[in-house]
């Protein structure tokens, strides 16, 4: 299957390379150019050269209003080629089912399929795809899913279903790396040593994601090159809170704040950065 991408960016060109790995013929497009294209792709100059030259479009992008914009493009295409779009951002429920309205008009499939698990986890094909999309929809662009990544799980039958379950994977994500930033912060204040304080945690009730992969990877090692950014992390957490419909005095409040804090201040660091953040707060 001659698979078309959109949006080299970290994510976006590891999977295009797992694409390239696993057999398809990857045709790849982004707007900073060829350099970013993976080893085995084949470059295209514009949207319309990847809506003509490919059957399943992928797109890895910043937000909705890019989504919806290259849908336009892809829809405008002269001699378009392509039937079904698998889109792997995280954009929210409503842009989602706003973007599937649109495709579906000119009689385009989509299969919402935001992925989980960071950059190192799409180079090792551990990364969570959760993905939503009609019966058939779901099984034409199948092939191309599990040239993404080894875990898939099919979460709904309408798109956005799988939109809502990455903002809430997000919010917890960041509140638990939020939360074990203060909690790690006290324990060194009080004299206790971080790869102690690990340990100790990872056998306990207190034990998460931040504790067992964050923070001993990025955070004791001072590496802290997650590979996704304060700003990304504020912008889900933000649409989670929208969608949620949450209201003030609430926990996602307290934590959204949090962020916007972090990403204002060191716009574009790694989100792992958070720690250092909270701790000279």
């Amino acid at each position: 299957m001659t698979v078309g991408f959109v949006g080299l960016g970290n994510m976006g060109g590891v999977l295009a390379a797992n694409l390239v790995a696993t057999g398809h013929e990857v045709v790849a497009h982004d707007t900073l150019g060829p350099q970013r294209a993976p080893e085995g792709a084949v470059y295209a100059p514009d949207v319309a050269e990847v809506a003509r030259s490919t059957d399943v479009l992928v797109l890895s992008l910043p937000d909705g209003t890019a989504c919806e914009q290259v849908a336009r493009e892809l829809l405008a295409a002269e001699g378009r080629r392509v039937r079904h779009v698998v889109d792997t951002s995280t954009v929210g429920v409503s842009a989602a089912r706003a973007v599937a309205e649109l495709l579906a008009g000119e009689k385009v499939g989509y299969v919402d399929a935001p992925v989980s698990g960071g950059v190192a986890g799409a180079r090792a094909r551990t990364l969570t795809v959760m993905y939503a999309g009609s019966d058939d929809d779901c099984s034409q662009v199948e092939e191309v899913l599990a040239g993404l990544s080894d875990r898939r799980h099919r979460v709904g039958a309408r798109p956005g279903m799988a939109q809502a379950l990455k903002l809430a994977n997000n919010f917890l994500s960041a509140t638990t790396l939020a939360a074990t930033s203060e909690a790690v912060a006290f324990g060194l204040a009080a004299g206790l040593d971080m790869a102690t304080m690990l340990d100790v945690l990872n056998g306990s009730s207190g034990r998460s994601a931040a504790t067992e992969d964050k923070f001993p990877r990025h955070v004791l090692t001072g590496r802290y090159a997650a590979g996704f950014t304060n700003s990304l992390m504020s912008k889900d957490v933000q649409l989670y809170l929208r969608e949620a419909g949450t209201g003030p005095g609430s926990i996602g409040d307290a934590v959204g704040a949090l962020w916007e804090r972090f990403a204002r201040v060191e716009r574009g660091a790694d989100f792992t950065r958070i720690y250092p953040y909270v701790e000279g707060s």
